[in-house]
């Protein structure tokens, strides 16, 4: 038994090295008690999809009458676009704990352990997929409340919890890259907020693409985010086509994998500065 690191003030956990399963569970263990501990964070992040739903919404319902527009509850067609923005605003904090970590000292301890370094990425990116798979059943929730309807049924949620997981892991996993890369809680901050707006506004969350600039419509097509929305909106609508919905779920795979590896590489250059 090695001992990982003291995680917080109160508890030491030790990590075999027995492999990497054993090792990223230690590390999902450490995050998960971490978020337990402030579960507050998990259920203060719904504010934002409340507000969008409940006020945005109902301010801008008539949008919904516009002709060409494409659906006629506005609210029904901006619920997925809220899913998809939370889990989106949500990712991109991801890195936070790293760069605690880094501050705190904890990091060195991490880097010394005989573990896999993908472990250590995988294990704490597992908690933060669980938190935003909690938060997506919650907008959607929040969504029927607020009068959006979900013809899709079981099928079409499930749908959009998978676009909206896959959209997760590519934030998370760049916001961890990004943290070990810039080591700087405000360097990350300013870099995410230049990422996610652009990414919001120049897609399909908020407003029909028939009514978008072209340019704008041209971009929303290479867009991870309108992907997501995509699916989302047309599985809760129950208008799915099964060959549009695995080509785009294959594409945010796909974005997931490379983010994935894109963290480990920044893991791998912070260990070689140490």
């Amino acid at each position: 038994m090695t001992a990982l690191a003291t995680y917080e003030s109160t508890a030491t956990y030790e990590v075999p090295t027995a492999g990497w399963p054993v090792a990223a569970g230690q590390v999902f263990r450490r995050w998960m008690v971490n978020t337990l501990r402030e579960s507050w964070g998990v259920f203060a992040a719904l504010l934002q999809p409340i507000v969008w739903i409940l006020l945005f919404g109902q301010v801008f319902k008539s949008v919904g009458d516009i002709p060409g527009f494409g659906a006629a509850n506005y609210i029904t067609f901006l619920a997925p676009g809220v899913l998809m923005m939370t889990v989106l605003y949500s990712g991109v904090w991801a890195g936070t704990g790293y760069i605690e970590d880094i501050d705190n000292g904890v990091m060195n301890q991490i880097l010394t352990a005989p573990i896999s370094r993908s472990a250590v990425i995988a294990g704490q990116l597992t908690v933060q997929l669980i938190i935003g798979l909690v938060q997506s059943a919650l907008v959607l929730v929040i969504g029927f409340a607020g009068g959006a309807r979900y013809p899709g049924g079981a099928v079409g949620m499930v749908l959009a919890l998978a676009a909206a997981t896959l959209l997760a892991a590519i934030f998370c996993a760049g916001s961890v890259a990004l943290a070990l890369i810039s080591r700087s809680q405000i360097a990350l901050i300013g870099m995410s907020q230049l990422i996610i707006l652009p990414l919001t506004f120049l897609s399909s969350g908020m407003m029909s693409p028939a009514l978008m600039p072209r340019w704008v419509q041209d971009i929303s097509k290479f867009n991870p985010v309108s992907w997501a929305v995509d699916i989302g909106r047309s599985g809760l609508a129950g208008t799915a086509d099964a060959g549009f919905v695995a080509a785009h779920l294959g594409y945010l795979t796909a974005l997931a994998a490379l983010a994935f590896v894109w963290a480990l590489s920044a893991f791998h250059s912070y260990q070689r500065t140490q």
